[in-house]
């Protein structure tokens, strides 16, 4: 007689309840970090991946798995869920919940804890977990090892809080923590089948007006979306745009907003503020003058963009309200200045790149010869990126000088841009993008993902160049500008005020590792250009890989 199939041990059926669940609730990917007391979920994980039913994931740092399911959750719009052991492994999350929380992107950070009986005795990797994120996890649902009851229940409730449902109300979404007790066994039996359960939506969104006024800018921060050119042309405003806002084009984007602003600015009365701006002090003073009144299309029960003058803020979906002129009436004549003025420095600008068209046909040659020669410059470098960047492509932009040279000359294009903007940290960067160019390959849309960094953020996560065996590699291009250190310090003016060598150790932080070595190690394609030319050339190859772009200064120093 064969032996009776064992049935699942507490731990395991809580564990294959619980990610089927999930999965039927809306998360699609699942990332797990190695460890033995989330083991169980781990292997119910797997099972649903053989399935079918869940994209899994594997990653062995903690740190890096968490921004990489910021990246999944952030193109796709669909929780996704990361799974971590006890003790310092869920440590490691809190950078990426931050950057969720403040981002609104949908996270569910399941951790795995110690049962109660092992608790403030010192036992192995065990620490006080249940929120540990603080403010950064929307929800904390701490699920005892004497309580493993309701996991349909426990996986509903963390999809229904990340995706922005608070009692009934529309919040946005964000990260939450699932945190679970295991008893030992801590997995064993055959799988468990789970109770039915309907996918989640996304709560209904209110709706708010918004009345055209003169002397009206728009301004669309990082995440604004495509939005924000309609509410502009809507209430007859011009619209400043950072450049992973979205919501770069249109007729009433105003080209070099930021430098715009110096020269019309005081005309301005009101400000309407979407997205998370953070790249321009020009923006920023324009926001917090006393005399300006703000309105922010915001986020419900978080915080917002706030002026030192009168502040509005409005949530949900807006509608504009009709005034007693034409949206055009208000603000033709305002938004043909703003827009006039932006042209007249991209004209500029343009001119300065552009060959002298009185030289002779061979002078004319010899200075495109000498142009493809010539150093790359952060401004290259980024204008080549975006200008190379098309709507149905993705480009993730690192929180470095980089982004801030890509606001002052990015021309009017409808990229679809992303960028961690909550925080604006380094950490995570690669990982990010990985999530990011794994939805779009999954959306079988054309197109290739660009991640546009510097050397010191792709070290800062050059853990999240590794793919486990078995797992596809992100079809990701890393153009890296490579400086050798934190050239952003040289913007502030500590560059001015520190000694030159403290400066240069302790901000700058230069460092000497070897890019291609890097490359190698974690088996990434592989290109180092020097020139103008070469960068030109390694971009229209549109293929994955590492690109590190010598920056101006950098590419004599390494001749040497």
């Amino acid at each position: 007689m064969p032996e009776a199939a064992r049935p699942a041990l507490p731990a395991a059926a809580y564990a294959d309840r619980l990610v089927a669940s999930l999965a039927a609730a809306g998360v699609a990917d699942l990332i797990v970090c190695p460890g033995s007391r989330s083991q169980a979920i781990a292997l119910a994980a797997a099972r649903s991946a053989r399935e079918g039913t869940l994209a899994l994931h594997v990653r062995i740092d903690e740190r890096s798995a968490a921004f990489l399911a910021l990246g999944l959750a952030r193109e796709s719009g669909a929780p996704a869920a990361i799974v971590v052991t006890s003790g310092t492994a869920l440590a490691n999350l809190h950078p990426a919940m931050l950057e969720a929380h403040h981002s609104d992107v949908p996270l569910i950070a399941i951790t795995a804890d110690r049962p109660a009986e092992l608790q403030g005795v010192r036992a192995n990797q065990t620490a006080r977990q249940p929120g540990i994120f603080g403010d950064a996890a929307r929800i904390v649902r701490d699920v005892g090892a004497d309580a493993l009851h309701d996991p349909e229940g426990d996986a509903v409730a963390a999809v229904r809080a990340a995706l922005g449902w608070r009692d009934e109300a529309h919040t946005e979404p964000g990260p939450v923590q699932l945190n679970i007790a295991f008893r030992e066994p801590l997995s064993g039996g055959e799988p468990a089948q789970a109770r039915p359960v309907d996918p989640v939506g996304r709560p209904p969104m209110p709706t708010a007006t918004l009345r055209p006024a003169p002397a009206t800018v728009v301004i669309a921060g990082a995440d604004a979306g495509p939005a924000a050119v309609d509410l502009a042309e809507a209430i007859g405003a011009p619209l400043i745009a950072e450049p992973t806002s979205g919501a770069r084009f249109g007729r009433v984007l105003v080209p070099h907003g930021r430098d715009v602003i110096a020269q019309l600015g005081e005309a301005v009365r009101r400000v309407v503020v979407l997205g998370h701006p953070t790249l321009s002090r020009a923006v920023t003073g324009l926001i917090r003058r006393p005399d300006v009144e703000v309105v922010v299309i915001g986020r419900a029960g978080q915080d917002n963009v706030r002026g030192t003058g009168a502040t509005t803020v409005l949530t949900g979906r807006i509608e504009v309200e009709p005034a007693e002129r034409d949206a055009d009436d208000i603000g033709r004549a305002w938004i043909e200045r703003w827009v006039a003025a932006g042209r007249a420095l991209a004209a500029e600008h343009d001119a300065e790149k552009a060959p002298d068209s009185q030289l002779s046909r061979s002078a004319y040659a010899k200075a495109e010869l000498a142009e493809g020669r010539a150093a790359i410059t952060r401004r290259e470098l980024v204008t080549q990126v975006w200008d190379r960047t098309w709507p149905h492509d993705r480009l993730v932009v690192a929180a470095s000088r980089l982004i801030r040279e890509l606001d002052a000359f990015a021309g009017p294009k409808a990229v679809t841009a992303r960028a961690n903007r909550g925080l604006a940290g380094i950490d995570g960067t690669v990982s990010t993008a990985s999530g990011i160019a794994i939805v779009h390959r999954r959306t079988g849309e054309p197109g290739l993902t660009r991640l546009l960094i510097g050397d010191l953020a792709l070290l800062h996560d050059a853990g999240g160049l590794h793919v486990p065996p078995g797992e596809e590699r992100p079809p990701l291009q890393i153009i890296v500008g490579n400086d050798r250190g934190g050239s952003l310090f040289d913007l502030l003016e500590v560059a001015g005020s520190a000694a030159p060598d403290d400066f240069s150790r302790v901000l700058r932080t230069p460092h000497e590792v070897d890019l291609e070595h890097l490359a190698a190690a974690y088996g990434w394609p592989y290109e180092r250009v020097r020139d103008r030319a070469g960068l030109r050339r390694a971009l229209s190859q549109a293929r994955p890989g590492i690109i590190e772009a010598v920056l101006e200064g950098e590419a004599d120093a390494q001749q040497l």
